[in-house]
Formats: structure tokens, C-alpha cells, sequence
């Protein structure tokens, strides 16, 4: 059974990610077929990336920092990925790209979909994790999630987020449906070249 982690890519005070991360997990865990669990980038208070060899360096010595081996070990463990990322200033947050600097063969030849919202729905941010998880052997898939400006404000409001994440339904089915496939491509794939 694939497992496939969602992340939720912010970790500001009053943050609204939560709310789309749960509504996408619960889909998830709606398939028989799916083992879906919850990354919270609080979980992982790692370091900005400093260290002298990359993560995609062969022979690397593993990082020390506690933090880094557990996201590693639950990336390892991930077969696909749900990203839920706000925009800021055209892009994901820092602390989202600083999650991803710190890996590189455990993210290699997985599937991921994303959630997004902010300005522009956050498809900007998409774009750029698009480019990213490229270079990290990721297949991003080609259906995302673009939460409107409205159901955003509707959480600093005391508004019904529920209710326009509802309207997102299909939308989010079908990205899932898509990472599903991909996620089964790649896992037997991966399973072939061992």
C-alpha cells in the first residue's frame, strides 16, 4: 500500500494550512488503498541548510542534526507527497525550501500534488515547487488544488472555510486520482530497478 505524506509547508503563528492539509488527508484516507499521513514542518525545526556536502553528494556522511534524520526517515518512507503551500512574495516559504535542500535520494522518482492558496491562489508558489521538485527526481503532477482569496479570508474572518473548500471537490479528487497513478508508476518502477 503506497504511502503518501502530506506536508504542510508553513509554520506561522495563526497559519490557515492546516485547514486544506486535514480537508486533503481525509481524501486520502477516504481510498482503500492508501496509507496517508501528516507531515507538519513544526515537527521538524531544522536549520537552514549549511552543511559543506549536499545532500545529493554520494558517500555523504549522514547529517547529525536530530530533526534532519527524522524528516529524512519520513521522506524515505513517503512514496508520493501532497504539498500544502501559501505564497509569499511570488514563491513557498523559506522554511518549505529549507525542508527540501536537506534531502535528495528520498525524494528521487516519487509522485506529489499540490494544495495552494494566497495571492494569485498560490499558483506561483506551485510553479516554482514545480521547477524544485524537478531537480529532486520528483514528478510533480499536472492537477493542483488552487484555494480561491475568499475562502483564505473566510479563516481570518471567522468565516465557513469549510463550505469553499467544498467547492474544491472535484478538483481535488482529481489531483488525487493523478498522484495515485503516478505514485503506483513510480513505486513499481523503483521496485524494478532494485
Amino acid at each position: 500500500m503506497p504511502v503518501i505524506s502530506v506536508i504542510i509547508g508553513s509554520t506561522r503563528e495563526g497559519r490557515f494550512s492546516e485547514k486544506p492539509a486535514k480537508w486533503i488527508l481525509q481524501r486520502l484516507k477516504g481510498r482503500a488503498d492508501v496509507d496517508a499521513r501528516l507531515l507538519d514542518l513544526r515537527d521538524f525545526p531544522m536549520p537552514f541548510f549549511d552543511q559543506q556536502v549536499t545532500p545529493a553528494m554520494p558517500g555523504r556522511p549522514p547529517y547529525e542534526h536530530e530533526a534532519v534524520k527524522r524528516w529524512t526517515a519520513a521522506i524515505a518512507q513517503s512514496d508520493g507527497f501532497v504539498f500544502i503551500t501559501p505564497e509569499y512574495n511570488f514563491g513557498p516559504p523559506a522554511v518549505l525550501k529549507n525542508a527540501l535542500d536537506w534531502v535528495y535520494p528520498e525524494w528521487n522518482r516519487k509522485a506529489a500534488g499540490f494544495v495552494s492558496y494566497g495571492s494569485a491562489m498560490g499558483a506561483r508558489s506551485v510553479q516554482q515547487l514545480r521547477a524544485m521538485l524537478i531537480e529532486l527526481q520528483l514528478a510533480p503532477v499536472r492537477t493542483s488544488v488552487l484555494i480561491p482569496v475568499a475562502t483564505l479570508m473566510a479563516h481570518f474572518q471567522g468565516g465557513d472555510v469549510d463550505a469553499g473548500l467544498a467547492g474544491l471537490e472535484s478538483n481535488a479528487e482529481k489531483m488525487i486520482d493523478d498522484l495515485l497513478w503516478w505514485t503506483a508508476a513510480l513505486k513499481t518502477a523503483r521496485a524494478n530497478a532494485s
